[in-house]
Parts: C-alpha cells; structure tokens; sequence
C-alpha cells in the first residue's frame, strides 16, 4: 500500500528518519552518564515505548496514572511518573502496580509522601520516589533546599517508599532558540541541583538518581554530568517549534492532508486544528516530493488555509504538514502509519490517547 492511499487527514511518521534520530539520541548520549528515559507523552504508542527500550532505553516517563498502567500492561518494566499523584483512590492504584513493576512518581510534599505510604504498606509493595525540586518551571516541586531535605527526609523515613533522588525538569528552556542562552540556562540549572546535591550529602540524604532534561537540552545534559537520566521524548518526531533551534533531529512526523480547494487565493488543505496541535508554534507543509512550501497558515476546526505561497497544487493532491506540536498532534490520533519511501509498512496504535488522567 502506497502512502498517499491513505485516507485524509493522516498521522504518518517516516521510519528511516524516525529511527535514524533514536541512533543520534544513542550517539549523543554515548559515553555521558545520563541514561535515556523517554517521554511517553510524545508518542502515547506501547510498540514505539518498546523501541526505545531495545534501543538503550533505561525505563520510560509518564505523566499520569493512566500512561503508566498502560506501559506496564505492555511490558514495560521501569517507569517514571514525573508528575505528583495524591487522589486517594489512584494513590491506591499506584501502589497495586509498584507490586508488578519498578515504579516511580514524584513527591514534593510530606502529607502525600504519608498518604502514598500508606497505600504502598496496605498493598504490600514499594514505591519509589523522586523529591521534585523547582528550578525555574514555577509549577511543582519543593523551592528551597531546607524545604526540599524536610521532604526527601519524610519520604527516606516512611514504609513503603524508597527515596531515589532528585526530579528537576526545565520545560522553560527546552525551547530557548538561542544556543548560547539555552545553554547558559542549563548550566545555571545544573548548579542549582548540584548545589542541593551538596547541600543534601552534608546532611545526610544520598542521591542515587537525578532525572530531567528534554529534547533542546539533551546534549548539554549529557555533558554536563549532573543528571543521570534524560527525559527527553520529541527528538523522535520533532516538530516545527523544535526545528528552530537547529537541533540534528529530523521531522518523522507527518499529517497526510489533501488539497481540497483552491479558493480565494488560498490553498486549502483537510486538516484543522481538530487534527493538529496548535499550542506551540504553526505547522508547516511540505509537497508530496519533499519540497518545502512558504506561506501564511491559518487553521479552523477542520481546514488548513495557505495564503501567499505560490504554490499551485492539483485539487486532490496530498501534501505532508509539519505539526507545530508533536505531543499533542499524536494525542488526536488513533494510530501511526509508518511509512519507508512511499510504502506503509506498519500501522501502530497509539495505545494511551486520551489517557489524561
């Protein structure tokens, strides 16, 4: 089956870039002592989380209960809730499945770390925990380092739990265009937890585990020698917000839309923002062979409109759009077709969409 037969809007991914850029990741993070734990949220797709771990992968991240129970469903013995859970209901089920797996989540508050015991010593297993530390996101995370040992010393001290480490991610920089400020960023932040590693040694809390990172950041992580895993998950796709900062990765990730109409001056394509993440930057479009076509884009529910772009389609003609956003384009998709030349030669499930809770 040819590519284009695909009906439209598609979710498509190229997979001889796709695992060209798991090879890259490999390489950059080769010899570094940072390990790889990907991000779930930017494939939500079991057969790709498999990949990654035969690729080198030492476990993967998730956001929420729901992604979890989905990777461990499917095998996936190592994951990484990098996010706090403290209904009490989900702090039950989280203990159930630390019984089935090495599970992890993120703490940064001493009533849920008791909370979470509880659930664990009921349900007879272990949770492990990384004490989030803020430096810089202004979202979770303890924000000074007296605050952060009070945390990390709850959680060493209560049954049930076993304390890991240190969870610091600075989503803020990932996407900082500036080579020369990402990277004085990074280092600023790499102090912080270095300085709180210090900080946590004198008083007698060692840290086995330090996980952050993203995609913008990852080979400044893997030289830095700070963090020790990298939670990196769009350097797989990429995206059109990621490629203007130059990184080596290469667009994967695809939507198959057709040129219904040519209207106005516009072309217009059969894809909206029902079909395209449209929280970050605009997509951008590329021909059938590979051409890349300038212009302004505006989106609807359901129509792309190019406008000044000089191109000159056929009604019916398939063109590749670049989303703005990998993470949450993949989200509005049932499957992935990948695809080698003009050939599909797989259809993958995206098994946690809409797992959001």
């Amino acid at each position: 089956m040819k590519v284009f037969d695909l009906p439209t809007p598609s979710l498509v991914a190229d997979e001889r870039i796709l695992t060209e850029n798991i090879r890259l990741m490999s390489g950059i993070l080769s010899g570094s002592p940072a390990r790889l734990r990907p991000h779930y949220k930017s494939h939500r797709c079991s057969a790709l989380a498999h990949v990654q771990m035969r690729s080198g992968a030492v476990g993967m991240t998730c956001a929420k209960l729901s992604e979890a129970e989905d990777l461990i469903f499917s095998g996936i013995g190592d994951v990484l809730i990098a996010n706090q859970i403290v209904d009490p209901v989900k702090l039950v089920r989280v203990a159930q499945l630390a019984g089935m797996c090495r599970l992890t989540v993120c703490v940064d508050d001493a009533g849920n770390a008791g909370a979470l015991s509880a659930a664990a010593a009921a349900a007879g297993s272990t949770v492990e925990c990384l004490v989030e530390y803020d430096i810089g996101m202004n979202r979770c995370g303890a924000r000074t380092p007296e605050e952060y040992l009070s945390v990390a010393r709850a959680v060493a001290g209560l049954p049930g739990l076993r304390y890991r480490g240190i969870q610091a991610y600075a989503g803020h920089v990932s996407h900082t265009v500036s080579a020369a400020e990402r990277e004085k960023m990074t280092r600023e932040n790499e102090k912080k937890v270095a300085d709180l590693k210090e900080y946590l040694g004198k008083n007698g809390i060692s840290v086995e585990t330090v996980s952050g990172g993203s995609t913008g950041t990852c080979a400044l992580k893997a030289s830095g020698g700070v963090y020790t895993e990298l939670q990196a998950g769009s350097y797989l796709f990429m995206d059109s917000t990621y490629d203007r900062l130059g990184l080596p990765f290469r667009n994967s990730l695809f939507v198959l839309a057709t040129v219904i109409s040519r209207s106005g001056g516009a072309v217009i394509l059969d894809v909206g923002v029902k079909g395209l993440g449209a929280d970050q930057d605009g997509p951008r479009i590329v021909t059938a062979d590979g051409r890349a076509v300038p212009g302004r884009i505006e989106l609807n529910e359901e129509h792309l409109k190019l406008f000044d772009s000089g191109w000159e389609p056929a009604i019916g003609e398939r063109a590749f759009v670049i989303p703005g956003h990998c993470c949450s384009t993949v989200n509005l998709y049932d499957r992935i077709y990948l695809f080698a030349e003009d050939t599909v030669t797989d259809r993958l499930d995206v098994t946690a969409r809409g797992m959001s809770r």
